[in-house]
């Protein structure tokens, strides 16, 4: 099985790369490329990202018919997608980092600045906090509710329809950190810096 990590210069993707391929163990092939072809031809698909949704937009937009190649992925062919991080916010309809930029409007929702209740809490939202399952998941499988997950952000994804999302996180309010709808999946908390619990989800995701 092709496992394919989409590097498109968002930033340091290294640890999400390193924690894959320790889950993977020579089972599965993880492959970390931009090339249209393999990610076309690939089982499934894992989409990070790092930095402001603006950026990471704009870099998918600077590789030639990568957006197409995913969206035929992910829609069409319906094959299983992780998006972390900004790589989940990306999936919705827009976002409001610097600027408001279109997103690939996979899931029905928009990306806005955390409310942090004027200074109350800090933003971003870094470090270690507990996520509260909602509803069964194939990536949470084996995981406990009140698990503790690592995040850093400073904008969440609201989405339009709440039937999609399968966990929560309280941090100033009820943050959707982590969504499944059919075979896209996507966490706001970084499953490849979150331990064991971490690696637990990616090997689900591997399994699917």
């Amino acid at each position: 099985m092709d496992v394919t990590i989409v590097d498109y210069k968002s930033g340091n993707i290294s640890s999400v790369i390193n924690s894959f391929k320790e889950v993977a163990k020579n089972k599965v092939n993880i492959e970390v490329t931009s090339d249209l072809n393999k990610i076309k031809s690939s089982d499934k698909v894992v989409l990070p990202g790092q930095g402001s949704f603006k950026s990471c937009i704009d870099s998918l937009k600077g590789i030639n018919g990568l957006i197409d190649t995913l969206s035929d992925f992910a829609l069409n062919n319906r094959k299983p997608i992780l998006g972390i991080c900004v790589g989940l916010q990306m999936f919705a309809d827009v976002g409001y980092e610097e600027v408001e930029t279109k997103g690939l409007g996979w899931i029905s929702g928009k990306v806005s600045k955390i409310d942090n209740q004027n200074g109350k809490y800090k933003l971003p939202h870094i470090g270690w906090n507990e996520i509260n399952i909602i509803k069964d998941s194939k990536i949470f499988k084996g995981i406990d509710n009140n698990s503790h997950m690592y995040f850093v952000h400073s904008y969440q994804f609201i989405p339009d329809d709440n039937s999609v999302t399968v966990a929560t996180t309280d941090y100033a309010s009820n943050i959707v950190c982590a969504i499944e709808n059919e075979n896209i999946f996507g966490t706001q908390f970084h499953p490849e810096k979150s331990d064991k619990i971490g690696l637990k989800i990616i090997d689900n995701f591997i399994n699917l």
